[in-house]
This record gives structure tokens, C-alpha cells and sequence, in this order.
């Protein structure tokens, strides 16, 4: 079972018994205690549940609509910056050139903004851009395939690394839910960092799209190591001291 469909089983199991225990997840999932208090934690800082001694309750603040929608209310984050990091990266696309997106939200902002663009290759597994993308004919659209997250447009796996092994990109544009020098990028999902990992072996360059509340942030499974990226496109109010301890990586500021 992927990660995120432990997290959509969880979020079921406490609108329904509005208490959950992690002895009893584990043995209904099939994963290790560990595992799943890795999940209960995660799930809390999100705010989708309050952690208790062996298990879990519902948030107070949150009601069960929210709680069904953790995709929806992780996208609808720091929207203002996510548009200004979107707006910047295009500026890093050239007419002609193949660009590969990955499924975030913030890659969804520079769809947006290379909609416009003429004669432009994109390959990417969120279902979403493609069909942004796919509204002007002379963008050439490429979707990965693999297995659809349930409750979102994004398509997780390595069902399509096939195709990926046969494009060459100039560019792939990527986020995640933290990044740090000695983790790199990180996701929840281990799954999710897998296709990252192949989508970034098969492009020249690598872009990271963070906004400031993902600079220093860890999470479970690293997708990209930060060698590997050559420009970090973040917004205004990321950590001056953290961008300095990047070194040669160029930054791009969006404003």
C-alpha cells in the first residue's frame, strides 16, 4: 500500500471511530508500528489529526471536510508565492526545448505560465498540467504513466520509466515537501521520490521550486541530492543564511 493511501485509510478510520491506535492500523495495513507512527506524525503537522499515547484523535480545529481533502488544503498553501516562484522559472524555459514538470503544485504554477509558449516538449506526471499544457496545440504534451494517487491527479510509480529512459530533457522542474544540504530534497511518499529520481537522471538540469517553508524542512524519502540541482528558484522571504550555505548553486529570487 503507498504511503498516501495508509494516509487516506487513516483519515477514513477517524471519521468514522473517531479514534485510531497504532497497534491496530498495523495489523489492518499490514506495516510496521514504526511506519505507521512515522504517518501519525507527518499527518499531524499537517494538522490532519492530533497525535495520543498509542494512536490518534481528529484535529479540534479541523472539520471532517477538511480532513477528507489533505491534497486540496497542501495546494492551496502559500499561493502567492508558489505564482512568483511559477512566473520566474519560465523564465528559465527557451522555445524548442524539452522540459520535464513533476506533480506539485508549484510545477502546476509554471504550467500555467508555459501555456503560451510555442514549440515546447513537456513530460510530466501530474494530470493537471498536462491538461493546462495541453490547451495550445503547439506544445507537445507527455504524460508518464504509472498508478493515479487516490484523491489527487497525480500519477505515482515506475510504470513509465520505459518512456523515460528514451527522452532526453534540457530542464526538470521539481519540488518537495522539505529540502535540507544534507537530505537533499525529501517527500513523504517513497514512491514519488523514485519517479523524481528517474525524472532528474534523465534531464541536463535540475530546477527546485521551494518555496521559503520547505528550505530546511526534512521529510521521509530523498528524491533529489542537492549536487545534483543547478538552480533553486525560491520567493522573497526565504532564510538569507540557509541560500548562503548552498554554494555554487545559482538562485533565482522570485519576486
Amino acid at each position: 500500500m503507498f504511503a498516501s493511501q495508509r494516509r487516506d485509510y487513516i483519515a477514513e478510520a477517524l471519521r468514522k471511530h473517531r479514534q485510531v491506535t497504532v497497534r491496530e492500523l498495523a495489523a489492518e495495513l499490514g506495516v510496521s508500528e514504526g511506519t505507521l507512527r512515522t504517518d501519525l506524525r507527518l499527518m499531524e503537522d499537517e494538522g490532519l489529526l492530533e497525535r495520543t499515547h498509542g494512536g490518534a484523535v481528529p484535529p479540534r480545529s479541523r472539520s471532517s471536510a477538511a480532513q477528507a481533502q489533505p491534497q486540496t488544503s497542501r495546494s492551496e498553501l502559500n499561493p502567492a508565492e508558489k505564482r512568483a516562484i511559477g512566473r520566474a522559472a519560465a523564465e528559465l524555459v527557451a522555445k524548442g526545448q524539452c522540459v520535464m514538470l513533476d506533480a506539485s503544485s508549484t510545477a502546476l504554477e509554471l504550467a500555467r505560465q508555459l501555456v503560451d509558449f510555442d514549440y515546447l516538449t513537456i513530460v510530466t506526471n501530474g494530470l493537471e498540467a498536462a491538461m493546462e499544457l495541453n490547451r495550445n496545440p503547439r506544445v507537445n504534451v507527455i504524460l508518464i504513466g504509472g498508478v493515479l494517487r487516490p484523491s489527487s491527479r497525480t500519477i505515482e510509480g515506475l510504470l513509465g520509466k520505459s518512456i523515460l529512459h528514451d527522452i532526453h530533457a534540457d530542464l526538470f522542474f521539481t519540488s518537495a515537501e522539505g529540502f535540507t544540504l544534507k537530505a537533499g530534497m525529501t517527500d513523504f511518499s517513497p514512491y514519488e521520490a523514485e519517479l523524481k529520481k528517474e525524472m532528474a537522471a534523465n534531464a541536463s538540469q535540475v530546477v527546485a521550486l521551494l518555496d521559503h517553508t520547505k528550505l530546511g524542512r526534512r521529510s521521509i524519502a530523498t528524491s533529489i541530492h542537492a549536487d545534483r540541482i543547478r538552480t533553486l528558484v525560491t520567493d522573497a522571504q526565504a532564510d538569507p543564511s540557509f541560500l548562503q550555505t548552498l554554494g555554487r548553486m545559482r538562485i533565482v529570487t522570485a519576486k
